[in-house]
């Protein structure tokens, strides 16, 4: 019998069936675990902030307290991060490559010019891995995840990372930095890239010692 909810949570411009949420999902299924993935894009991507993601996967919780695992790639590591800083239901963590420190590495890539025109029209073209096309993003996006500083999260919440020694989209030593001050964080690294593509069968292998399934 299911005790736990399990969440899973995609990352930035990707979506339910990208390759690490079908196969987590295989690999619970498996375990007799249904996991839930919602679609963080809400059919709304131009609009998209963290805090509708907040709110977003808030409203998933169940009635009462019944205990949530929460799994989050990239962005949605950092949003499981703050969901798990905000609620005790949430018990355990499993991030993979979470995107702490994302607007520093993110806005350190864009060239200046760019950035004020995004600030200027309203939207930036974004591409979106899940749609296959460019999408348009608007800056309340930016303006929105100011507000959320990870040294505010301080909530002693079991937290598993996965995160490649060579991801060119948010540092590994992004995380090492957040693990470092945080005794309830453990660190697993890996040998790949942002995708993790390559270390689907160990991220599993960790992800059930960590959550206890047999």
């Amino acid at each position: 019998m299911q005790l736990s909810n399990y969440i899973y949570l995609h990352g930035f411009a990707s979506g339910p069936q990208s390759a690490k949420a079908q196969f987590l999902y295989s690999c619970l299924e498996a375990c007799q675990i249904n996991l839930k993935i919602p679609d963080l894009n809400q059919g709304n991507f131009p609009h998209l902030t963290l805090t509708r993601q907040l709110q977003q996967v808030e409203a998933e919780f169940a009635l009462g307290q019944v205990p949530v695992i929460m799994i989050g790639s990239s962005f949605g590591g950092l949003t499981a991060a703050w969901l798990g800083e905000r609620h005790s239901q949430v018990q355990r963590l499993v991030l993979l490559a979470p995107a702490f420190g994302f607007l520093e590495h993110w806005l350190s890539k864009l060239p200046r010019e760019q950035l004020q025109n995004w600030q200027a029209s309203g939207y930036m073209p974004v591409h979106h891995y899940a749609q296959k096309r460019s999408l348009p993003l608007h800056y309340q996006f930016l303006e929105d995840a100011r507000q959320y500083q990870d040294k505010q999260l301080s909530r002693a919440v079991p937290t598993l990372i996965l995160h490649g020694r060579h991801d060119e989209v948010i540092p590994i030593q992004a995380s090492r930095d957040y693990a470092g001050v945080r005794p309830w964080v453990q660190l697993v690294e890996l040998e790949s890239d942002h995708s993790l593509s390559n270390v689907m069968p160990e991220i599993w292998q960790a992800t059930q010692a960590f959550c206890q399934l047999s």
